[in-house]
């Protein structure tokens, strides 16, 4: 157990130097978790239990160990993971922080409900929520205290941009993120919302014709026919690569950067399919409970953070070329950590004792293939004046 009894007592360093540990025994089982998690590369207690180095002498005593820590009430998800993503980004810099609002379904029961920091090409999990719900649409009043503790943890005077797709179209939101926390927001929208443009007739969106390419950009309009919202902008699409419409509503003024900077949000679902099938298997999980789900996201949120800045320390020091085969980046900066995190239990590499986040340009783009490459020069838009579809 000496190299996990390493790895160990570097988690124990980066994590413990939170000060809201009801017990110093959580921080203990937690590291072991997330050492389980790295090397098994799955969620399940079971085969978690071959890596904890401890006193007990049977592997059913080190699973009702890590069963108990998921279903304790004295560990507060939020009130651990607040300290540690706050002291993550505190070192991001002058750069703009692209947070990305998304739903998950488990299993048609649970939502889960996540906001994370775009980061290189993925995404970095900053907070969430765990309900029994059998919908990804959510209402606002859902996710409102998550938005306002998030905004706690954000280094202060860095514009904020939020990025969602149209499961958080709601003018409730719009108006708290412009008005209460001074957020700009990118969010899609459906083509069934009314707009009301000055002295025009209203109408939906897809009333409106629009080509592979096409762009229409509307300015200062009110939307919902109800209560009118506004004045708000739009930035309207078809995209030549995979032929969906894209509405996209913003506060600022819209251009063709504004479709640009929506197709950001899809690196959160980079993240998602980390979490599970092309990572830690997370709809494998046994548990069925909301909190213990939380507390369980919890330890994928730390390991993701711990293989991330492991993967931004091997490219900034260059040695990426150790752990990947590639000439040009292919990997992910957590598929680089884990490669690294391996390294250093296989051939005595050093870890690097971090865990702050750098908000610079990528100084080593990641390119997956020249076939993805040319599907993303693909995608150019041209701005035309809208007619209405017969």
């Amino acid at each position: 157990m000496a190299n996990t009894s390493h790895i160990y007592h570097e988690l124990l360093k980066l994590l413990g130097q939170s000060k809201t540990w009801a017990d110093i025994r959580h921080l203990h089982t937690l590291s072991w978790m997330v050492i389980g998690l790295i090397y098994s590369e799955c969620i399940s207690l079971t085969k978690w239990t071959i890596y904890i180095d401890s006193r007990a002498l049977f592997a059913q005593s080190h699973q009702r160990r890590l069963s108990r820590w998921l279903h304790n009430p004295r560990i507060n998800v939020q009130r651990l993971y607040s300290p540690i993503i706050q002291a993550a980004l505190s070192a991001w810099g002058t750069s703009e922080i692209v947070l990305v609002g998304d739903t998950s379904m488990l299993w048609n029961r649970y939502c889960l409900i996540r906001v994370s920091v775009r980061y290189r090409g993925r995404a970095v999990p900053v907070g969430w929520r765990v309900i029994e719900h059998k919908s990804s649409s959510i209402s606002f009043n859902v996710y409102e205290q998550l938005l306002r503790r998030i905004s706690r943890l954000l280094p202060i005077n860095t514009k904020v941009r939020f990025l969602a797709d149209r499961g958080f179209a709601d003018t409730k939101l719009m108006n708290y993120l412009e008005h209460n926390l001074g957020w700009h927001y990118r969010i899609r929208v459906k083509n069934d919302l009314w707009v009301l443009p000055p002295g025009k007739i209203p109408y939906q969106l897809r009333d409106l014709h629009l080509n592979l390419g096409d762009a229409i950009l509307l300015q200062g309009v009110k939307i919902t026919k109800t209560i009118p919202y506004g004045l708000v902008n739009l930035a309207l699409a078809r995209d030549p690569v995979s032929h969906e419409l894209w509405y996209i509503i913003s506060d600022e003024p819209t251009s063709l950067q504004t479709l640009r900077e929506y197709g950001e949000r899809f690196d959160i679902e980079e993240e998602f399919l980390d979490e599970k099938s092309n990572g830690f298997q997370l709809e494998k999980s046994l548990i069925r409970s909301p909190m213990a789900l939380s507390r369980l996201c919890l330890v994928m949120a730390i390991t993701s953070l711990f293989l991330t800045v492991q993967g931004q320390e091997v490219v900034k020091t260059g040695k990426r070329r150790l752990v990947d085969c590639h000439t040009f980046r292919g990997n992910s900066y957590l598929r680089l950590g884990w490669e690294w995190v391996k390294g250093v239990l296989s051939r005595g590499w050093r870890f690097f004792s971090t865990l702050c986040l750098c908000g610079d340009v990528d100084p080593d783009p990641a390119i997956a293939s020249q076939k993805q490459t040319q599907k993303f020069l693909e995608r150019e838009f041209q701005v035309r004046n809208f007619s209405f579809a017969s």
